[in-house]
């Protein structure tokens, strides 16, 4: 049967803090309704969800799935962005990712991934407890450094990279595919999987892990320069999750892609809120609905001009009217094309 996307949902990643509403996972969806939400996207975060509980207690989950129906949404996905980003750590970003681990693991590159993997597979089986289908995280970044070097890289350096890379991620991408659960990657500037080549690489060293999805998101690619609607050509069949999120790109004669070490509102690449950028999603959710594309379109903010909120409360009826409701039939079935027999076949074809 044809599929409409679902929506509108919000990833609750930049919102989540320890102020109310957005501080417990009963006053944060209450707020997401409010706005018009159906669908939250929820970080492994300790104020939102016990991790360590839901891996372990079904009945949890089932109270979390009542008690957010009761409100008028439900999960579309838990994400490990953090958490995943911890998995692979190149050492010149040792100090900065140190504040996404718990305080006991600091300091310590091999005892943080090991916490890291540990969320990773509790998240694995919470996931299937809550009855989801797909997981979004970050693959890390062990090769990210050496994107475009001087002086030239040292013969297989990136594919030493990506064996590892591997090696670190097919245990969890195992316990996934126990659970029935894709692991989406965010494909992301400064993560290892960050376009297409590089995604194709992960597949390779993984032989093809059927638990080794996408997380679509144009922005990033926008930024990159990349042709977003040609990239749902090539990999919507590994696309399992979509952020709705904009960017715009506009280079001058003084910075490009790089952006110049400056801040976000003076790159010429920037993200912008949903409706404000360069994204076409017209066509986005023409591609979608054309691939009949299985998830959620759910709303991601990083405006580097526009409030939060207001982004929230904007993205609502911009994706109600993105959304494409799939027709179940063609649009000329009344003119014909009934079966026929071989006979009448035949006979159309004059032979």
């Amino acid at each position: 049967m044809p599929h409409t996307i679902k929506g509108p949902a919000i990833f609750l990643l930049q919102y989540v803090s320890d102020e109310a509403p957005f501080n417990s996972l009963d006053s944060i969806a209450r707020w997401a309704h409010l706005l018009g939400y159906k669908g939250i996207q929820v970080p492994v975060d300790e104020r939102l969800i016990d991790i360590d509980r839901a891996a372990e207690d079904e009945q949890y989950c089932q109270d979390i799935v009542k008690q957010l129906a009761d409100i008028g949404v439900e999960i579309t996905e838990l994400s490990t962005h953090l958490q995943g980003q911890l998995i692979a750590v190149h050492p010149a970003y040792d100090q900065m990712f140190d504040g996404f681990a718990h305080p006991s693991v600091r300091g310590n590159p091999e005892k943080r991934r090991l916490w890291a993997h540990d969320i990773l597979i509790k998240s694995a089986k919470a996931s299937k407890n809550l009855g989801l289908k797909a997981h979004a995280t970050f693959s890390g970044a062990l090769a990210w450094p050496y994107i475009y070097p001087w002086p030239q890289r040292p013969g297989n350096l990136i594919e030493t990279a990506f064996k590892e890379l591997a090696n670190r991620w097919v245990p969890i991408l195992d316990e996934f595919d126990r659970a029935g659960v894709d692991v989406c990657y965010e494909i992301h500037p400064g993560e290892d999987l960050h376009d297409g080549t590089s995604f194709e690489r992960f597949l390779e060293v993984t032989n093809h892990h059927p638990r080794a999805c996408i997380l679509f998101d144009p922005s990033h690619l926008v930024l990159q320069q990349l042709d977003y609607l040609a990239y749902l050509d090539h990999y919507h069949k590994y696309i399992k999750i979509f952020h709705v999120k904009d960017a715009e790109f506009r280079s001058d004669g003084k910075q490009g892609v790089y952006g110049g070490y400056s801040g976000w509102r003076d790159r010429a690449g920037t993200f912008r809120a949903l409706g404000d950028g360069q994204v076409d999603f017209k066509a986005v959710f023409s591609k979608l609905a054309r691939y009949e594309y299985p998830g959620w379109a759910v709303l991601e903010s990083e405006c580097a001009y526009k409030d939060l909120e207001t982004c929230a409360k904007e993205g609502v009826e911009r994706i109600r009217s993105y959304i494409i409701p799939v027709a179940d039939a063609s649009f000329d079935d009344f003119a014909g094309g009934r079966g026929a027999s071989d006979g009448e076949l035949r006979s159309i074809l004059g032979i």
